[in-house]
């Protein structure tokens, strides 16, 4: 199984060193605008797709329904800045927007709040993929960009479909919290499938200590390194939501955040752990390549050490020395079964030497 972290480490789009601050620099590549809207109260719930931003304003005018409005896609400058114009969004925030992927955070305008969260959904194949997901937050709506129209809230839309529950009855800041709140449970699963990819990975660390296995060692510690710098500052963006003094957040609305704050901080200690599983996965890799060359390193040495003997006496009869001029030059080379006794001796040497290296555990464990 291979799990990758996509888009995580895309090219942050921006505007040329120079423009106009609320520039909105649109790739040809993005999908042009989706409106999809869930307004609901606490007897009725209704959802429908606008075929253009004018729509809108007709629909704010109730304030005792909330209205969730989801804009799927960013690929028209115009029906972003209609959009920008009808819920008087700060050119820079809209430029933050666009502009992705932004350091999650939370900032404070007159009569809404911007945040900027990042979602990470599963894909075919065990691939992760993640994109920036803004929410503006006011007095009865939410107003949420993405990229794409897969994400990670069908839970809180069920939610908000069912009758009777909190959902119907809570206000536009308890939707909020609630789509932060899927957003950051989504990570477990997702983290739980990395985790699973890890264990597999140290096995194949261990038992093959391949080079395939060396790179994927390297490309988790970098993608685990771009999961910790999207959450440690989503982390900070909750603890500022907690601590925020405004009347868009209620007191209640700030119990539940707390729990998501909590949830923030152990998905952050999951990837810490992880991270240092990889960390030591790079060691286990450099034990497994060590132990592999001792041991090819033994038996070599074994090899070479039975067969110094063996080359020595193989040398020493390899001279010919004339045994007519002296009885000292190599008498053996007169013996009738002289060739079959250095095989004998040769062979016992070998023998003895490879007994020798079993008692002492050298061979054969």
């Amino acid at each position: 199984m291979q799990v990758r972290i996509k888009k995580l480490r895309q090219k942050k789009r921006h505007a040329a060193p120079g423009a106009r601050p609320g520039t909105l620099v649109i790739p040809d590549i993005s999908k042009r605008p989706l409106l999809r809207v869930i307004r609901y109260d606490a007897l009725r719930v209704d959802e429908f797709e606008l075929k253009s931003p004018a729509e809108i304003k007709a629909l704010l005018a109730d304030p005792t329904k909330v209205i969730w409005i989801s804009v799927c896609g960013l690929g028209d400058e115009t029906t972003l800045r209609e959009i920008g114009e009808l819920f008087k969004i700060h050119p820079l925030a809209l430029e933050d927007v666009v502009h992705t992927p932004q350091r999650p955070k939370m900032e404070e305008y007159t009569d809404h709040l911007f945040i900027v969260s990042r979602m990470v959904t599963l894909r075919g194949n065990d691939d992760m993929e993640a994109e920036q997901l803004s929410i503006f937050l006011g007095r009865n709506f939410v107003l949420t960009f993405q990229e794409n129209s897969a994400d990670c809230l069908d839970p809180v839309r069920e939610r908000i479909r069912r009758a009777g529950g909190m959902h119907r009855r809570a206000g536009a800041d308890y939707l909020c919290y609630s789509i932060l709140d899927a957003v950051v449970d989504n990570y477990f699963p997702v983290l739980e499938i990395y985790g699973e990819y890890l264990e597999t990975l140290e096995v194949r660390t261990v038992t093959v200590p391949t080079r395939e296995a060396l790179a994927e060692i390297h490309i988790a510690k970098r993608e685990l390194l771009d999961l910790r710098r999207v959450l440690w500052p989503q982390r900070d963006m909750f603890n500022q939501l907690i601590r925020l003094e405004s009347s868009l957040v209620s007191p209640p609305v700030k119990v539940f955040l707390r729990d998501c704050h909590d949830h923030s901080v152990q998905v952050m200690d999951m990837v810490e752990t992880y991270r240092e599983i990889t960390s030591g996965l790079h060691d286990v890799y450099l034990s497994s390549i060590g132990n592999r060359t001792n041991e090819i390193m033994k038996v070599l040495t074994i090899i070479s050490t039975i067969f110094i003997p063996l080359s020595f006496v193989a040398g020493v009869y390899g001279m010919n020395f004339n045994t007519e001029k002296s009885p000292w030059n190599m008498p053996e080379l007169n013996w009738y079964f002289g060739y079959p006794l250095v095989l004998g001796v040769m062979g016992g040497v070998a023998g003895l030497l490879l007994v020798y290296f079993w008692r002492r555990g050298w061979l054969f464990g």
